[in-house]
């Protein structure tokens, strides 16, 4: 019988665990465009040029000059009047806003009809008819219990706050946390020697006796109506005010 051949053995083939590492593909390198110097040089001719035009005109303008110097001393003389007028122009209004100040009245109706915000400017305008310069209003967000500030003649320091009530007296009455608000910012934060609650409402009794214990001051609608509609200071109409910290013209 004839032999059966065997099919030659085929030898699996190796297949080398590290795979091929692929090259990064090259980057491309992006021509730098140079400005053409064309232009370069167009620009340092023009800056050339117009520096030359302007030592040029300087160079006239001072030979004028020194042909005319009459004309040096009229405009120096213009410059001076100019200022001496303007001098007395600002003075005569800063006189003229002082006496409107100085008149300034009123009503304690005619401050019900204000807004909150115009409520504090009003007092604000009475503390600067007083005679307290600096006095700002400074209430809104943030303020820390203090609507308006004031530095009086004398040197003392003023924060004021302010609870205007549109109803007036039947309005909701200032009670004792508006004045324990008062008392823990005015001294602590912004220094006050006389801090001050001024309302053109009513005041509740507990708050009337938190004030005294604490050493601050009320300004209710009667005392509000006396300041307002008067010319007295409000620390001639208030109680225990602390005593000046320098002397004054007005003691």
């Amino acid at each position: 019988m004839p032999t059966r051949r065997r099919p030659p053995r085929r030898h699996p083939v190796r297949r080398s665990a590290r795979r091929p590492s692929r090259r990064p593909a090259p980057r491309r390198r992006t021509a730098f465009r140079a400005r053409p110097r064309g232009r370069q040089q167009e620009r340092v001719i023009q800056a050339v040029v117009l520096v030359a035009v302007a030592l040029w005109v300087a160079g006239r303008l001072l030979a004028w000059v020194a042909a005319n110097p009459w004309i040096v001393l009229v405009v120096l003389a213009a410059a001076a009047a100019g200022g001496v007028l303007w001098c007395r122009y600002r003075a005569a209004r800063i006189r003229g806003r002082q006496e409107e100040l100085r008149a300034l009245r009123y009503p304690v109706e005619q401050l019900d009809l204000l807004h909150h915000r115009q409520f504090e400017y009003a007092v604000r305008d009475l503390m600067v008819r007083d005679g307290c310069a600096d006095a700002i209003q400074v209430g809104g967000a943030g303020d820390n219990g203090a609507d308006v500030t004031a530095t009086d003649p004398y040197g003392r320091r003023w924060v004021l706050q302010c609870k205007h009530r549109a109803a007036g007296l039947a309005g909701s009455a200032v009670g004792t946390p508006d004045l324990q608000v008062l008392n823990g910012t005015a001294r602590q934060v912004h220094g006050a020697d006389v801090a001050v609650i001024v309302t053109n409402g009513r005041v509740t009794n507990p708050a009337v006796t938190f004030a005294e214990q604490q050493r601050l001051h009320i300004v209710d609608r009667r005392t509000l109506a006396l300041w307002a509609s008067g010319s007295r200071p409000l620390w001639e109409l208030l109680r225990a005010v602390p005593p000046p910290r320098k002397p004054h013209t007005l003691s």
